[in-house]
């Protein structure tokens, strides 16, 4: 049994004050207003998409309903709206890192692969295709890649590889998805994987004279 004066040494130690925490820099950071959260459009680095696989930030999951998108300023993925038709996103969909299009976003990728992924995760993928769309009169091209990590999807390196009515119903998607907002989509034939790395060497190239010329000023 313990002892009187050992019970009363314990109780002590227990209630004597406990060393507080150390705060983590990301919380040290918010409270002295400086942040050093990384951004997943500026602090990335996507890899050699042309050769091998790159990183791709994923904004919305596959199946479902919700239009997430990033928000530049801080970085977060945020609620857009929520689909106007009766469809649902047919793959994980994203963007690639430090890239920028003439709409001034990142460049996006449909990502081919067996399961959903979260909202902000980031996976390796390899661009396989590119599907030329309009959207209300303005070119809104979207790179189709495969997960370099899914099994089933990973030996892909060309968009003739895919199925016919896997492009079918990508294509369906994208003409569909904004009809009820009365809004114009036309999507074209889809292209080979070397156009698919023609633009995304464009869109980098972009984005390299964007930051240039925003340290210039």
């Amino acid at each position: 049994m313990m002892s009187e004066e050992t019970y009363e040494e314990t109780m002590e130690t227990s209630q004597s004050p406990r060393p507080a925490p150390k705060l983590n820099e990301r919380i040290l950071s918010t409270l002295s207003r400086r942040s050093v959260a990384a951004h997943p459009w500026h602090d990335l680095e996507i890899g050699n998409l042309t050769f091998s696989t790159a990183l791709i930030v994923v904004e919305i999951t596959k199946g479902s309903k919700v239009k997430y998108e990033l928000d530049k300023k801080t970085g977060l993925i945020k609620v857009d709206r929520i689909l106007y038709s009766s469809v649902v996103y047919p793959h994980n969909y994203g963007f690639i890192p430090r890239t920028l299009c003439e709409d001034n976003d990142p460049l996006d990728v449909l990502v081919l692969m067996q399961e959903p992924v979260l909202p902000g995760c980031f996976l390796r993928a390899r661009a396989i295709g590119l599907m030329p769309m309009i959207d209300q009169g303005e070119m809104d091209d979207k790179i189709i890649a495969v997960c370099a990590d899914d099994p089933e999807y990973k030996h892909f390196t060309d968009i003739k590889q895919l199925a016919p009515h896997r492009l079918s119903e990508i294509r369906r998607f994208f003409e569909d998805y904004k009809k009820n907002e009365h809004k114009e989509v036309a999507v074209n034939d889809f292209l080979p994987s070397e156009k698919a790395h023609e633009a995304i060497q464009y869109s980098m190239d972009l984005y390299a004279e964007y930051i240039l010329h925003t340290l210039r000023r």
